[in-house]
């Protein structure tokens, strides 16, 4: 049966992540080792001993989760696990990890963008006073109404009953405070260090856009579906296009899911990251779809013996 592979995003990293890949595979030390040598900074320390604020930070945690999902994939790779594969995509910074996996380009050049967008995002986080809220339950028209009163934005589609919403910090809040009476369940502030996925990234947008000029990229090797659209992408450009457009866009995840199923038929993936949050959006979205995860080396495993 074809599959495909799903990559974390911002949020879902913790201190160890893929600490057992790494000292149950040469493979994997010899990736930990070109990230440091790459990034400058010791990559590998952070992620297995932190402390959490460091790696929460958005400069760490995106080439963390980065270097984290690449591994587990080239040891599913290693396994044959992947023979069957034909679709990759991931939430938000995700999207980058699937895109080296999809050999769009090379893992190094692959990590250079990660760490120049975190930078470039945690510089705007930092010029900004920004903030998120998650909505859950009530219509998508009623969050889009909200968003509008207020001047903010739909940060991500996540799945049925569950969208983020993103802007200056004060008018989020007050959102947040008038939400009552709307439909909804809850609308709960999130802590996070800015308002991703919003116009207060621009700046971010903006020197990425050149940054990324220099860089080659090529046809996808397996399918690959863009948060800013939700629709398949395979035009060099256009993806070069949409990876600095999904700074500032909406996270279309749930539509990248359904098209997934409805266009090509698969109803397998593998979420290849930690906490299991895309396998829960998944089971939201269609209960239908067949998500397993993996995080660690045992993960891979069990899988390896399913």
């Amino acid at each position: 049966m074809a599959k495909g592979l799903l990559f974390s995003g911002q949020g879902a990293q913790f201190v160890g992540m893929g600490q057992s890949l790494y000292e149950h595979s040469e493979m994997v030390q010899s990736i930990y080792e070109s990230a440091n040598q790459s990034l400058g900074w010791d990559l590998r320390e952070i992620s297995f001993k932190g402390p959490d604020e460091a790696l929460t930070e958005t400069r760490v945690c995106q080439p963390a989760l980065y270097v984290h999902g690449y591994s587990l994939f080239k040891l599913l790779e290693e396994r044959g696990i992947t023979n069957d594969l034909e679709l990759v995509f991931g939430l938000s910074l995700g999207e980058l990890t699937a895109l080296a996996v999809a050999e769009v380009y090379d893992f190094e050049t692959g990590l250079k963008l990660v760490a120049e967008r975190g930078r470039l995002m945690q510089e705007a986080c930092d010029a900004t006073e920004g903030g998120m809220a998650s909505v859950i339950g009530g219509d998508v028209s009623a969050v889009e109404e909200l968003c509008e009163a207020f001047g903010i934005e739909i940060a991500n589609y996540n799945c049925p009953g569950q969208i983020v919403i993103s802007g200056e910090k004060d008018k989020v809040m007050q959102a947040v405070e008038a939400s009552n009476g709307r439909g909804f369940k809850l609308v709960k502030p999130l802590n996070v260090a800015g308002a991703y996925h919003s116009k207060l990234m621009q700046s971010a947008s903006d020197a990425f856009a050149s940054f990324i000029e220099a860089f080659d990229f090529q046809k996808p090797k397996y399918a690959v579906y863009t948060n800013v659209t939700g629709e398949a992408i395979s035009d060099p450009e256009a993806i070069k296009q949409a990876l600095v457009q999904q700074i500032v866009s909406s996270v279309r995840f749930q539509d990248c899911l359904m098209n997934a199923k409805e266009q090509m038929a698969i109803e397998s993936f593998i979420e290849c990251g930690p906490a299991r949050v895309l396998a829960g959006l998944a089971r939201r979205t269609d209960k239908m779809l067949s998500v397993g995860s993996i995080s660690e080396y045992g993960d891979i495993e069990a899988l390896s013996e399913a």
